[in-house]
């Protein structure tokens, strides 16, 4: 009598929770940034820009107000997007060609949802295209030394450019314990 064979179950499929942030063409994330945590992704203008995370849009910014004369920071990023994720970290991604249509503070969007195409506004406009990627922590409105990049985001990228699931929660939160108190703006203000 041959023994019975149990079929082997297939394992759910598990949902992604995070997703490289440049989709629909190749795209290589900076392993370094000049002078603060962030990562520029390399890519060609037009490419898309995905949210990392399922969240709620934070922060919309549709006017290239860069001025090469002034440099200023808070205008440095050109058009862009950021989105709080259902994780609690705020992702950015800016120097955008286009934002997309619906795209604005409170929108509800999922990983991989397409918020904009990667491009060369802000301080882009005189390097290769790319997107610049940061992580931070939630903040106020106008904190942009902040949200352009608080946290390295090179491990969480390399990741989920592999189909990893890396989550950035645990350094963010202790980022922003050794951060301390906000003094304001320390570079391009």
């Amino acid at each position: 009598m041959r023994p019975s064979v149990v079929p082997i179950q297939p394992k759910p499929t598990v949902a992604r929770r995070y997703v490289f942030p440049v989709g629909g063409c190749r795209a290589d994330a900076s392993q370094s940034h000049h002078d603060y945590p962030a990562s520029d992704i390399f890519a060609d203008v037009g490419c898309l820009f995905v949210a990392p995370v399922d969240g709620r849009v934070d922060e919309v910014s549709r006017v290239d107000a860069w001025d090469p004369r002034t440099n200023r920071g808070a205008d440095r990023g050109g058009l862009s997007v950021s989105v709080v994720g259902v994780d609690g970290v705020r992702y950015y991604g800016s120097h955008l060609s286009a934002v997309q249509a619906g795209i604005r503070p409170g929108t509800v969007v999922r990983a991989g949802q397409t918020l904009g195409r990667t491009g060369k506004t802000g301080s882009a406009r005189v390097t290769p295209p790319h997107l610049h990627f940061g992580i931070s922590w939630p903040t106020s409105a106008g904190k942009w030394w902040i949200r352009r990049g608080a946290v390295p985001p090179q491990a969480f990228l390399n990741s989920w450019h592999r189909g990893g699931q890396l989550s950035p929660v645990a350094l963010v939160a202790k980022t922003r314990r050794a951060y301390g108190a906000d003094r304001g703006c320390r570079s391009y203000c």
